[in-house]
């Protein structure tokens, strides 16, 4: 081969091998770019749509309600993300949930999207299942009265029971005949959007029905109670009657010590209870001397029912009482209470912190 043949050869070797190197590094460039687009729009707010049905949370602003039902597929949650108001294209979506390898981890549920959320960040919430949930309280000495009205006023939480008698309540929460009252346990239950009033009675139903199970399950020595549902009725009394938290227990013995004897209860709040709505927030004489099934002044033992929701400790100091041989007891006007032995230092003890209240208010 001649030198000009092989210069030629090796020229159009060497443009090739360049054409090939600029192509590699046009190639990468581009993936480069686009890799890092990705990366960017994956971690980029979505923000909502221009008239998109927006609902406003206190603390997040505005935000789009998401609902994920069972067995949606990839592509169904991402359309679901963008009918919600999310201004991202469900095409990609599905494309990111599938090349994430977490598509099928995705968990139905209630959510919520706010306008700062990436698809990033969106998928790690379905992934975690992190639903947008609500809370309610219940407080402790609460009637059930006072738990209906506030599952009434509780944000996104379906009333399914507004308009039913307390019995047909019971009835469809599986305890027909049964009155409510204090039936449900104090404490906060969270539940997310489109959750219903009955599904959150039915939780604090259960709840109470494994506190009162697993007090009732520690009983050691002889006891006034025998049975759980005394334990009950006596922890909603002893809820009633306490001012300050460490009285429960001797409040508990006096009630004791007077069902032992055979001593009347003589407690306003299970009077009031009977009075019901008629109650004024005045309790007269002649109240405590209206006889009902409620009125502990009238009637021996204890009353039909709880009169309210006792908590843990009310139900812990009704089965474990202080030992004391009290018999009564006066609030002092400071949220504590003064024991007494006798009728005679008991009514001492009326006149120095009760009538001297009395006339302090005049």
């Amino acid at each position: 081969m001649s030198r000009s043949a092989s210069k030629a050869k090796k020229s159009k070797s060497s443009r090739k091998n360049s054409s090939w190197r600029t192509f590699l590094t046009l190639t990468s460039l581009l993936a480069l770019v686009l890799m890092a687009a990705s990366l960017a729009w994956l971690h980029m707010p979505m923000g909502f749509k221009p008239n998109a049905p927006l609902s406003t949370d206190v603390t997040s602003g505005q935000v789009a309600d998401l609902s994920i039902e069972l067995g949606t597929t990839p592509k169904g949650v991402a359309q679901a993300i963008a009918n919600a108001g999310a201004d991202v294209s469900p095409q990609l979506l599905t494309l990111w949930f599938r090349l994430s390898g977490q598509d099928r981890a995705i968990k139905a549920g209630s959510y919520e999207i706010t306008a700062d959320m990436s698809p990033r960040t969106v998928l790690n919430m379905l992934v975690r299942g992190e639903e947008s949930l609500r809370s309610l309280t219940l407080v402790e000495g609460w009637t059930f009265k006072q738990f209906k009205q506030a599952l009434s006023k509780a944000d996104t939480l379906k009333l399914t029971t507004q308009g039913m008698t307390d019995a047909e309540i019971m009835s469809l929460l599986g305890r027909p005949n049964v009155h409510p009252e204090g039936r449900f346990y104090p404490d906060t239950y969270t539940y997310s959007k489109g959750s219903t009033d009955i599904a959150v009675m039915k939780r604090a139903l259960k709840a109470m029905d494994r506190q009162l199970a697993e007090v009732w399950s520690k009983k050691s020595s002889p006891l006034a109670l025998t049975s759980s549902e005394d334990l009950l009725i006596l922890a909603s009394i002893v809820e009633k009657e306490t001012g300050r938290a460490s009285d429960r227990p001797l409040i508990s013995a006096v009630f004791h010590n007077r069902l032992k004897m055979g001593m009347r209860l003589q407690t306003d709040p299970t009077v009031i209870y009977g009075l019901g709505d008629a109650f004024d927030g005045n309790l007269r004489r002649i109240d405590l001397r209206t006889d009902t099934p409620y009125n502990t002044y009238t009637r021996s033992g204890l009353p039909p029912t709880p009169i309210a929701m006792p908590g843990k400790a009310a139900l812990k100091a009704a089965l474990e009482p202080a030992k004391s041989n009290a018999l009564y007891f006066v609030a002092k006007g400071d949220g504590s209470s003064y024991f007494s032995l006798s009728l005679n230092e008991h009514n001492q003890a009326v006149n120095r912190y009760q009538r001297g209240l009395s006339k302090e208010g005049q």
